[in-house]
């Protein structure tokens, strides 16, 4: 099975041939800045797993934790495409809403809920954490 998937003005394509590692909901802060005030819903995929066709831009900043994170998006429509870590680079977060439909993926884990607004409506049957969860399992080559 495989992923595909274009930003709003299709200046930007993947194709991702792979599962996910995991599918997680983030409400921190930087996220719902990105995200119109709600969480990013993202899936996580092995980095050679992921290939980008056309012109990207990237931001970079420094994390809680230290690690420098860096969000990638088209640079003529904004869409958010996906995200990387510092601590993690054979990963990628791939952003759920770049996929093409039918894709079916949706979180089985919602991370950063201590920052969720009040209004939020958290999953209950979901893995919930407050802040950053341990990794997912490295993946293999």
């Amino acid at each position: 099975m495989g992923y595909t998937g274009r930003c709003s003005c299709g200046a930007v394509e993947l194709r991702i041939d792979a599962e996910p590692i995991a599918v997680r909901q983030c409400w921190c802060r930087r996220c719902q800045k990105i995200a119109a005030g709600g969480p990013t819903n993202n899936a996580i995929f092995r980095t050679a797993d992921i290939i980008i066709d056309g012109p990207t831009a990237s931001h970079d900043y420094v994390a809680d934790s230290g690690n420098t994170l860096t969000r990638t998006h088209c640079p003529a429509c904004g869409t958010p495409i996906l995200g990387g870590s510092s601590a993690r680079p054979q990963m990628r977060v791939v952003r759920l809403g770049v996929l093409d439909q039918g894709h079916e993926l949706k979180p089985t884990m919602a991370i950063w809920t201590s920052e969720a607004p009040g209004w939020a409506v958290l999953d209950p049957a979901i893995e919930q954490f407050p802040a950053q969860p341990p990794a997912p399992p490295a993946p293999q080559s």
